[in-house]
């Protein structure tokens, strides 16, 4: 059979996930090339007892259809916490409940972009973000990423150049490279973008989760009726409930709300009413703060071996949050090379390339430093530094 797929399939960048799911999945290989959670931090017993109690209360209700937008009081939480964490307005017809924030990225790209449509986003990028977003045929103009958030020069002369659609950027312990905007840097980009067309869509998939548990202003604090924001309870809850959410303008809403029912009418009810009940009878914040807490040892564990195991010329970012850092390689050691080698020698890491639009990231890696225990990132550091030592 002939399938006769349309155009913009074959205009979709190579995913290098498969490649990186198979490699993960080999049990030898100690892997820091995901972007999973810490499975050991996931509330098994409580959310076992929150499923209970729904099936013996609610189950009928919970097991039915329900609206696109989501379960009311999860939204309700949702917005709650908005106002008493962020000092953000939020209200629960501002929020949309959706298939983890992954999804957002398809449906914010759907109702947005017509084939040829600028769109801004950092250098490097979110690897899901590039692939969902090219699926519709935009023509992407990237940012560098600075120690503090991106340049605003350059930002500045994108919006003003190509006046994107949206600008999609991760203000929280950017994925990949652990940055943080600073407080100068996004009230700088509010600046840039106020009175324009373009939108600011912020990712916080991360932003409960730094080091030292304090929340940083949003930019949507300084830009609220320009400014999209996606959240996840994957990283904080369980990822495989498959629950995140969108905060944004009623009037963008109105339009994901069509998007989203044309696509798969409402998001996992039963997840959603299980996932609502765990947070009113558990402590969010109380679990919260444990796992930051295990992902900073964690993240000065993998830093402090990456300065001492490591051959000169090797350097690496300093998050301050999040699951994920880069590491640049010494001159002349390719990611793909290391990548190869490494699982030959039982380490897995992410090459920099495909978080890089228009090329580059080739003497780049990204490592993940949640999913594995101490003793695995200790033995992992020191394969990689076998590894490293034998390229450069």
């Amino acid at each position: 059979m002939n399938y006769r797929f349309s155009g913009r399939m074959g205009r979709v960048p190579e995913s290098f996930l498969a490649e990186l799911f198979r490699v993960s999945a080999v049990p030898r290989v100690i892997s820091f090339a995901g972007g999973l959670p810490g499975s050991a931090y996931i509330d098994v017993t409580g959310i076992r007892d929150a499923a209970r109690e729904v099936f013996a209360e609610d189950g009928r209700k919970a097991l039915q259809y329900t609206t696109t937008d989501g379960y009311l009081p999860l939204r309700e939480f949702i917005a709650d916490r908005y106002r008493r964490r962020l000092g953000l307005p939020a209200t629960p017809e501002e929020i949309q409940i959706v298939n983890g924030s992954q999804q957002c990225l398809d449906l914010v790209a759907k109702i947005f972009l017509d084939p040829g449509d600028a769109v801004g986003m950092e250098r490097p990028g979110y690897l899901g973000a590039i692939e969902a977003f090219s699926l519709y045929e935009p023509v992407v103009h990237p940012v560098p990423l600075e120690e503090d958030g991106p340049n605003l020069g350059a930002f500045e002369s994108v919006v003003r150049k190509h006046v994107p659609k949206f600008f999609y950027g991760i203000p929280n312990s950017q994925n990949p490279s652990g940055t943080t905007y600073s407080q100068e840097k996004r009230r700088g980009v509010a600046e840039v973008l106020e009175g324009t067309g373009t939108v600011f869509y912020e990712d916080d998939a991360f932003g409960e989760l730094f080091f030292d548990g304090q929340p940083r202003p949003p930019v949507k604090r300084y830009l609220p009726d320009q400014t999209v924001i996606s959240g996840s309870f994957s990283k904080i809850v369980a990822p495989g409930m498959r629950i995140g959410w969108i905060f944004a303008p009623v009037p963008v809403l109105r339009e994901f709300n069509v998007a989203k029912q044309a696509a798969d009418l409402h998001s996992n009810f039963l997840c959603q009413v299980i996932l609502h009940r765990y947070l009113a009878t558990h402590d969010l914040d109380a679990h919260v703060r444990k796992i930051s807490a295990v992902y900073g040892r964690h993240c000065r564990l993998m830093c402090d071996l990456l300065d001492d195991l490591m051959p000169s010329g090797m350097t690496h970012t300093n998050p301050e949050g999040g699951m994920f850092m880069t590491a640049a390689l010494p001159s002349g050691v390719s990611s793909m090379e290391v990548f190869r080698e490494g699982v030959k020698e039982g380490v897995a890491v992410l090459p920099g390339v495909p978080f890089y639009v228009n090329g580059g990231g080739e003497g780049t890696i990204r490592l993940n430093f949640s999913a594995a225990g101490e003793e695995e990132i200790a033995e992992g550091m020191h394969r990689l530094a076998r590894v490293m030592r034998r390229l450069a």
